[in-house]
């Protein structure tokens, strides 16, 4: 091998497996560019496997101007892909192994090469390279050199992968311990907070002017919303992934074991079907139907008794919050009610609240 090309590919390589684990984001465009030195090319092109595995490729990464392309799972670079023994052809356009296959992007190009790119484990796609039609054809040499550079580089990727696939776990974990301080700690605090303000206000009474009453309730709407801020966030914080199943089970428990410290005695919960697997947007809902129904039963109900069933079947997921209290007083704000009713009419499902002064019963339930 010729010591200046051997030295290009000792530095290229050094480079981007530096680059693999400082700056993965940009590594492609790192191949494709020192590819294109090495070989004397005037395009170098990084073709990857689509996500459907059907043996097309599609440029992600080129050297030169943008290109934009699919390859066909019978073009030269897919079958290098997959086969792993690179192509070489002295006009791209006119070999019968390549002409048939050769996007419109690519055809004022004349001499092509490509390489498997990737490990044995890990077949990336595959790494051309172009040359104008007025330039001569690549030789052997250079092919066995881009071959070999190809196998580090890709060596070099599927560093880059792990390598962000643990900071992305690393970043989960960080968000999910923020979402679970506020969760545990902040949302607890506002609610026991808000809980105290209301209770304050009723045990005041006719001592508190109309001005006073509108100040305080003023602030316990701040506080719900503040709450329901708060909750916002930590979804946004949680969902990194939509289809995740959320633990619904464990948080409904707790959601009940809080509100029996502030009542002063436990509500009854009796759980029924297997909610492991409810999805996330369900889960979120039906924990923030809970929430209301208790805080209201909290706040407003003086009730000495309440039960809550949870049940899911093989199509719908309900929820049933029943107390013996007094029932929604008049004049009091419904509006985390209605917020309950919106959500439920968005995902095709049904809320339905009973009130009466001997209790309150409040079903709310969807579709899954």
């Amino acid at each position: 091998m010729d010591p200046s090309l051997a030295r290009r590919v000792l530095v290229a390589s050094t480079e981007i497996t530096s680059a693999a684990l400082e700056d993965p984001e940009n590594v492609l465009r790192l191949v494709v560019e020192a590819a294109a030195e090495i070989a004397d090319a005037d395009l170098g092109l990084a073709m990857l496997a689509t996500e459907d595995d059907d043996g097309t490729l599609t440029v992600e990464a080129s050297s030169g101007e943008p290109i934009v392309a699919t390859l066909s799972p019978r073009s030269a670079a897919a079958k290098a892909a997959r086969t792993g023994v690179p192509v070489m052809a002295d006009d791209v356009t006119s070999d019968p192994r390549t002409a048939p296959y050769v996007p419109h992007a690519l055809r004022t190009y004349g001499p092509f090469a490509v390489a498997p790119f990737g490990t044995s484990d890990r077949k990336i796609g595959a790494l051309a390279v172009y040359r104008r039609r007025d330039k001569p054809p690549f030789t052997q040499e250079t092919v066995d050199v881009l071959t070999a550079f190809a196998a580090q580089a890709g060596l070099a990727v599927v560093l880059s992968e792990g390598f962000t696939a643990r900071q992305r776990v690393a970043v989960y974990e960080e968000r999910e311990r923020i979402a679970r301080d506020l969760h545990d700690v902040i949302i607890q605090r506002l609610y026991g907070a808000g809980v105290q303000i209301n209770l304050l206000q009723r045990r005041l009474g006719k001592q508190l002017d109309a001005g006073q009453r509108a100040r305080i309730e003023e602030a316990v709407d701040l506080v719900d919303e503040t709450i329901a801020e708060v909750r916002a966030t930590v979804r946004k914080l949680r969902n990194t992934d939509p289809a995740d199943s959320a633990d619904l089970h464990d948080s409904i428990k707790a959601e009940v074991r809080t509100a029996g410290e502030l009542l002063g005695f436990s509500p009854r919960l009796h759980v029924a079907g297997d909610l492991a697997n409810v999805p996330r947007r369900h889960a979120d809902d039906a924990r923030a139907a809970l929430r209301e129904a208790l805080s209201n039963v909290v706040r407003h109900s003086g009730a000495t008794h309440v039960q809550i069933d949870v049940r899911r079947d093989e199509k719908h997921l309900l929820l049933r919050v029943a107390d013996n209290g007094c029932g929604i007083p008049s004049g009091v704000t419904q509006r985390g009610l209605r917020h309950l009713a919106e959500r439920a009419k968005s995902a095709s499902g049904d809320f339905r609240v009973v009130s009466s002064p001997n209790g309150t019963t409040l079903t709310w339930s969807v579709p899954v």
